[in-house]
């Protein structure tokens, strides 16, 4: 099974005919209604990466697997997709309904960067639980998109983009910001958020697993242009945290997606994250887990 599914291949799975402008060098966007799930059809959503993006209004009981963590729809939900983080979407019921929109990172083209929000970042929240008032709100929000998305409007798409931001801000006030105040950033948080984007940019890995080339604080530096001491005290200034502790964080995490959702070897998975011995990776994911990469994989 490939581990990175295509808009192309979502057209296919889905509904086996394909846009006249998917494999034009465009922007594509496209809206859905989510129906009941067909006796039959299995229940879950494969894990696996995606080249695009989704953001979806979805009401049932489900279960939601993405990085290392599990959140349970206990009702309804907002949730929001992106080509960095694969998933799998577990739903407990056949009976659900919703709506979802996809659309690549070309629709938003010289359109506001959109994918730096939180929503989009790993570490950020991607699945929010609503009230039924909130399901309101954002039930009108899609309805105002299909309106547009329906309409002959010539410059119908630019409205869309302004009305998907208004999602974006809509979820990112459901959770306590735990971001910096509003200020200019200055020369250490730039820092910091360029070796966060090179760290993250190396990850998931998929299956060709080749190894990640960045591994150490001096790696990251040189790629940076700065001295290692400068990056050090601007991770840990903007942080609260060592760059060496964030890099350890990051690769223990990948360790566990790989060790749960993939068929990786042990020692496949340890050079992949660029260890040079497997009694390196393991040592290391024992101090982090304190399991072994292998009683972690069989364990549930």
């Amino acid at each position: 099974m490939k581990s990175i599914e295509t808009l192309e291949d979502f057209y296919k799975r889905k509904f086996e005919w394909l846009p006249e402008d998917l494999n034009r060098n465009i922007g594509h966007f496209n809206m859905f209604e989510i129906e009941p799930i067909e006796e039959g059809k299995s229940l879950t959503i494969p894990y696996r990466r995606r080249d695009f993006y989704k953001i979806m209004l979805i009401k049932g009981n489900s279960r939601v697997h993405y990085a290392d963590k599990v959140v349970e729809v206990k009702k309804q939900a907002l949730s929001f997709s992106n080509p960095q983080i694969p998933y799998k979407w577990e739903h407990l019921e056949r009976n659900r309904d919703g709506e979802y929109f996809v659309f690549n990172s070309e629709f938003f083209n010289q359109f506001g960067q959109f994918d730096h929000y939180e929503v989009f970042q790993p570490e950020g929240t991607h699945v929010f639980e609503l009230e039924d008032e909130q399901v309101d709100v954002i039930k009108n929000i899609f309805g105002r998109v299909k309106t547009e998305f329906n309409s002959d409007y010539k410059y119908k798409f630019d409205l869309i983009r302004n009305i998907i931001f208004e999602i974006l801000h809509f979820a990112l006030k459901l959770q306590p910001s735990t971001s910096l105040d509003v200020k200019t950033i200055n020369a250490s948080q730039r820092i910091s958020m360029l070796f966060m984007e090179l760290l993250d940019r190396q990850f998931p890995i998929d299956e060709k697993h080749e190894s990640i080339q960045l591994r150490s604080a001096s790696d990251f530096a040189d790629k940076l242009n700065v001295h290692v001491n400068h990056l050090n005290r601007a991770v840990k200034q903007t942080t609260q945290k060592t760059t060496t502790t964030l890099i350890a964080e990051r690769i223990q995490q990948e360790a566990k997606i790989l060790l749960k959702h993939t068929t990786l070897s042990i020692s496949e998975i340890a050079y992949a994250l660029g260890f040079s011995e497997v009694t390196h990776f393991n040592n290391f994911f024992r101090k982090y887990v304190q399991l072994s990469p292998l009683k972690f994989r069989n364990a549930g």
